[in-house]
């Protein structure tokens, strides 16, 4: 028994005030955040590289990039963040388009600066070790225990508020749950559809021959009504033009051309394929999949939340491969135009990006898994421009459309169709992330917040999702577990006025108005 005392000693480090799962960027600036107020932080990722998709690829924040002005609500270490990465490139202010590699160059400058967190990288949760509804540890397939006062879940697949039976839901709710009217299956998706008719089938014009691959057999459904269908994923890829820095772009080893059927159909129906742009710093690229017919894998990512880590690896791989060969395709095939292979075929991987992966991110671009289901939801009524509900504890400030992708492709009047895509330019607003939204239900858990699951509808989730958004979250997570901390109460008990007082006076955004740029 002593040897066994022993041996869980070893495998257990020293108990944290505050210990943090998950590398995203909302768990980087919890751990910041702490860090800076005096509390000793364990930052344990699942991640090797910390920073989520802003050292994944997503080079180009949504940040004054549409009609309107939304840096006004980008504050506290976020806007350090992005002022950092502006001095990185020589600039007084503010940058907004950068390398994932400068990115991650900040991100570790932040975190060495705080000798109090302690971060434990490629840690996969295993269990969480709970007394009542207060978590005292969580175990990882490592075998080492993190033992601390307050916890946050700041993965995207919301892996500690399952382990620690705090509710979740993943996909699509029902309209009739919130009363909503963007949610669940839409009766019509008009953005990002189809500007061509592809027809689906194997063989042209006949059902029975089966369908041709990335297009689910299975029917529209009731409009309105719920299922476990999620955004769809992708890499945000990073290209280059440049010589001296240019990867090729292999045709992978399991190449199969018959699974880039609709690309070739799309082409020939009048279609126009999408071709990189140098977007980032010294013509990089930060290329995403927002069109009709992009590399978004549609319905392929259904298991990816509640999923093993096996499971998670499969999806990585199978998109990467289907990334990799549609880029081959884009540059080779000649079945692709001319004009569109002459746009793709100067452009390769980057050679000082993602160096230990071939030049492919690591991460996909999960754009939704789990999220909690807290006494609060944010809906749909919280993000409209006229009379919106409101929000009486804000924390931060979303400040975007519903913008939530397609989530599956199928079969509807006999042609290929993209459904489930809502992004909402007239009636949206900025609105306040409500405190209540971080954090469970009291019976559930009194030492948990989560910056990234944040309890809210599919339809508004796609509003809430951006990196900074999810920065700005992750840094009023940290201040209000520090004050539970500090008056020995559960989270769900914290004074919001002094919690609202410490997150203006450390620069947070709590409201913002809609503003055009001019």
């Amino acid at each position: 028994m002593p040897f066994l005392i022993l041996l869980l000693t070893a495998l257990s480090a020293a108990a944290a005030d505050i210990v943090i799962y998950g590398g995203s960027a909302a768990g980087v600036m919890a751990a910041i955040s702490a860090a800076r107020q005096g509390h000793d932080v364990t930052l344990v990722a699942p991640e090797k590289h910390l920073g989520g998709m802003v050292v994944e690829g997503l080079g180009s924040a949504d940040i004054n990039n549409h009609w309107f002005r939304n840096d006004i609500a980008v504050g506290g270490l976020t806007a350090e963040f992005y002022l950092r990465i502006g001095k990185k490139y020589g600039q007084p202010h503010s940058v907004y388009r950068y390398e994932s590699s400068v990115a991650e160059s900040v991100v570790e400058d932040m975190l060495r600066e705080r000798p109090r967190i302690k971060i434990q990288r490629e840690q996969r949760l295993r269990r969480v070790d709970k007394n009542q509804a207060r978590i005292i540890s969580m175990e990882c397939e490592s075998g080492q225990r993190f033992t601390g006062k307050v916890f946050l879940d700041a993965t995207i697949e919301g892996d500690l508020l399952a382990a620690a039976d705090v509710s979740t839901t993943i996909g699509r709710e029902p309209n009739s749950l919130y009363n909503e009217t963007k949610n669940g299956i839409r009766a019509e998706t008009t953005h990002a559809q189809f500007k061509v008719r592809v027809d689906p089938y194997r063989t042209p014009g006949d059902p029975s021959s089966g369908l041709i691959p990335t297009i689910q057999p299975e029917p529209l459904g009731t409009p309105g009504a719920g299922d476990n269908n999620l955004q769809a994923f992708c890499f945000r890829i990073c290209l280059t033009k440049d010589p001296a820095n240019r990867l090729p772009i292999e045709k992978p080893l399991n190449f199969d051309r018959s699974q880039y059927e609709i690309y070739f159909r799309y082409v020939q129906a009048g279609g126009q394929l999408w071709t990189p742009q140098p977007r980032l710093p010294k013509g990089k690229t930060d290329l995403g999949s927002w069109h009709d017919l992009s590399a978004n894998l549609y319905g392929m990512n259904r298991e990816w939340p509640a999923g093993s880590y096996a499971k998670r690896e499969e999806i990585y791989r199978y998109h990467l491969d289907f990334t990799q060969g549609l880029l081959w395709i884009l540059q080779n095939d000649p079945a692709i135009p001319e004009a569109t292979r002459a746009a793709w075929r100067d452009w390769g991987l980057t050679r000082d990006e993602f160096t230990d992966n071939k030049g492919w991110p690591r991460q996909l671009y999960v754009r939704d898994a789990r999220r909690m289901v807290s006494d609060f939801v944010l809906t749909e009524h919280h993000t409209r421009r006229i009379n919106p509900a409101a929000v009486a504890d804000p924390i931060a400030v979303a400040f975007w459309p519903t913008d939530t992708h397609s989530v599956r492709r199928i079969v509807r009047d006999g042609a290929a169709y993209n459904e489930g895509f809502v992004f909402d330019d007239n009636n949206w607003g900025p609105f306040g992330v409500s405190y209540r939204s971080l954090i469970p239900k009291c019976r559930e858990a009194t030492n948990l917040l989560t910056p990234t699951c944040v309890s809210s509808s599919h339809v508004a989730y796609g509003a809430i999702r951006l990196e900074h958004t999810f920065m700005s979250i992750g840094e009023a997570a940290a201040h209000a577990a520090a004050l539970a901390l500090e008056k020995k109460s559960a989270v769900q008990d914290i004074d919001y006025s002094e919690l609202r007082r410490r997150l203006l006076k450390a620069g947070q955004i709590l409201s913002v108005s809609l503003v055009p740029i001019k």
